[in-house]
């Protein structure tokens, strides 16, 4: 066997002059504010975890569509197991719109939804010819070969329990591992990696079984330490508080410091919006505003209704 490896002095040159050129390297910008410090790009596998009904499937395709918003040369390809193609862009019209999901599933718009529908309408068909969706056979020699077709750079994988690596594995578990060194050689091809794990229950102070937010950590992510192992970043997604905040925790950061996130979800819209850090340093008022603001908000939404 030949042995294969490259000694400090043959790469030296070549990092040197990278390291000099003063160019960062590339990542894909997926939101504002808080969010813009979430790292997407090439060679990268970002892991989200989070218990049922959480929201990662409604947070991951926020960050994808608005990753191709932000960036008109990119590309995506979202492989979804268990949500149809329709229902996740029925999410980003309500999301975008502003547009009450309700009104949006049951096919019920309004005179008065009219403008924000046709400005949201225009928003996704801009963006439209660089997003695709996996369809079945959920397995990874399809999603691969879609991928290569669609010249995808970034690709969504939703969730990967439900995702079949090519080969014999045993069990789960070895499939997840498999599945998960499958994924770090494609973000050194050159892709970046949106990565989507349930997570399993964790035993609370008590001794009893639950998905508390508190007691979710990598070993949480289901069936294999090859997800925590592999990823580049890795966080958690929490329910909501008794404050309506979910928490979006950083637990393991390769290139960076980890940086917690905290979110609100405006379930009406599909939409998570980091909460403002600035909202606890200004005082009572500007919070006051802040509920007038959002109580305004709701207030027309129910007037558009009639």
């Amino acid at each position: 066997m030949t042995a294969r490896f490259q000694t400090a002095a043959q790469l030296f040159d070549e990092w040197r002059e990278d390291l000099l050129s003063g160019k960062p390297p590339t990542l894909y910008r997926c939101g504002d504010g808080a969010l813009a410090g979430i790292q997407l790009g090439p060679g990268l596998v970002t892991l989200f975890g989070g218990p049922p009904a959480a929201g990662k499937t409604a947070f991951t395709m926020q960050l994808a569509v608005d990753a191709l918003r932000l960036n008109p040369e990119l590309r995506a390809l979202v492989a979804n197991v268990e949500v149809s193609p329709a229902v996740l862009l029925d999410r980003q019209l309500s999301r975008i719109g502003g547009l009450p999901f309700d009104r949006v599933r049951m096919r019920q718009l309004t005179a008065a939804d009219s403008e924000r529908a046709e400005a949201a309408f225009e928003t996704i068909e801009n963006i439209s010819d660089r997003l695709a969706f996996v369809q079945a056979p959920f397995d990874l020699p399809n999603i691969a070969a879609a991928a290569d077709a669609h010249d995808a750079g970034l690709l969504v994988l939703d969730y990967l329990q439900r995702i079949k690596p090519p080969g014999e594995h045993g069990d789960r578990r070895g499939s997840v591992d498999a599945l998960m060194d499958y994924l770090r050689q494609f973000a050194v091809a050159g892709v970046a990696v949106v990565a989507v794990s349930s997570v399993g229950r964790q035993k609370d102070s008590r001794g009893r079984s639950s998905y508390d937010g508190d007691s979710l950590n990598l070993a949480s992510f289901r069936e294999s330490s090859e997800l925590e192992f592999g990823a580049d970043d890795a966080f958690m997604l929490t329910p909501a508080d008794a404050d309506g905040i979910s928490h979006l925790r950083h637990l393991k950061a390769r290139h960076s410091e980890p940086q917690d996130i905290d979110l609100r979800f405006r379930g009406r819209y599909q939409q998570f919006e980091p909460v403002s850090e600035s909202r606890e340093s200004t005082g009572p008022l500007t919070a006051a505003l802040c509920d007038l603001w959002q109580q305004t908000q709701a207030a027309d939404d129910d007037r558009g209704r009639k």
